[in-house]
């Protein structure tokens, strides 16, 4: 068995990319690279505006700027070697390093997704119990949501890599896809990956199922609580600070299910590599705007910066 994976193991993966659109070569990397350019500005822009806003510091806007800046570092593991990988003739990337992008992306993602749930929270505590809304979620409490997302979407990653780095990869060393995802990996794997599939599996349920059920768990009780509100005003008001959370919620969680949860075939590689496109590129960049187009405290904050800036 040694002898097997020392002559045959492969160093490095080519990654395919959209290398079946050559004409759009050109197209498709504009519009990439102007999608990765505006994430970051706006991302960017949401983050400074909260920073810089006494009016934005509070619990619902401290998960959002932390919202936008994983968002900075969830697209910036994928867009910038997406990119360089156009105009190259040889698309090959290590097997490390395809491991190690992964593993970034993976964190990021997870790390997202616990974010998610804690946001479900904060909307919770402020609709259904706004009085004590401020000692429920007290600034130490936001900074250990926010540090235990982060810390439980790097464990669970760091976990499939102590995984991944066990695989044998032996030939084919062809990746249809335009970034290191787990699929296609598991796929040119010469190892028996029933154990990954099975961790994955659990890491699913742990993950995803916990996540969704504090989200969904979160807002029966708004939903209950805002049908009790008397006023129309009262209830549309209500509505609107959790339509912006609801929105990007449904596309993250749509998105993978729909990548992770799909049967693999020939057939579903270009709707699978659509797919990603959204999660991966599409979703950063919405998710300043879905925030922002439908928040009254956004933008009388640009209108406060607005008028400061050109008084």
């Amino acid at each position: 068995m040694s002898e097997r994976r020392n002559s045959t193991s492969i160093t490095k993966f080519i990654l395919l990319g959209f290398s079946e659109l050559p004409k759009l070569t050109i197209t498709l990397f504009s519009l990439f690279l102007g999608i990765y350019l505006m994430t970051v500005a706006w991302n960017l822009s949401l983050i400074v505006l909260i920073k810089m806003d006494l009016h934005l510091h509070t619990p619902m806007y401290f998960f959002l700027s932390n919202l936008s800046f994983l968002d900075i570092c969830y697209i910036s593991t994928i867009a910038p070697k997406m990119l360089s990988d156009f105009f190259r003739k040889h698309k090959s990337i290590s097997v490390l390093g395809c491991t190690m992008q992964y593993f970034f992306f993976s964190s990021l993602g997870l790390s997202e997704c616990c974010l998610l749930a804690a946001m479900a929270y904060d909307r919770y505590a402020a609709i259904c119990n706004p009085l004590l809304y401020t000692a429920i979620m007290s600034p130490t409490l936001c900074v250990q949501m926010v540090a235990g997302s982060c810390i439980t979407g790097f464990i669970g990653s760091l976990i499939q890599l102590c995984a991944l780095l066990q695989l044998h990869f032996c030939g084919p060393n062809v990746i249809n896809h335009f970034f290191c995802d787990l699929p296609p990996l598991l796929a040119l794997s010469c190892s028996d990956t029933f154990f990954f599939y099975i961790m994955v599996s659990v890491l699913t349920v742990i993950y995803g199922l916990t996540a969704v059920s504090i989200i969904i768990i979160s807002y029966t009780y708004i939903i209950v609580t805002i049908l009790k509100i008397t006023s129309a005003e009262g209830r549309r008001k209500a509505f609107n600070t959790c339509a912006s959370h609801l929105t990007a919620v449904t596309l993250f969680f749509g998105a993978g299910i729909f990548v992770y949860m799909h049967p693999d075939s020939e057939d579903s590689l270009s709707q699978n590599k659509l797919a990603s496109v959204l999660y991966t590129m599409i979703i950063p960049i919405l998710n300043p705007l879905i925030y922002s187009l439908r928040n009254k405290e956004i933008k009388d904050a640009l209108r406060r910066w607005k008028k400061r800036f050109f008084s």
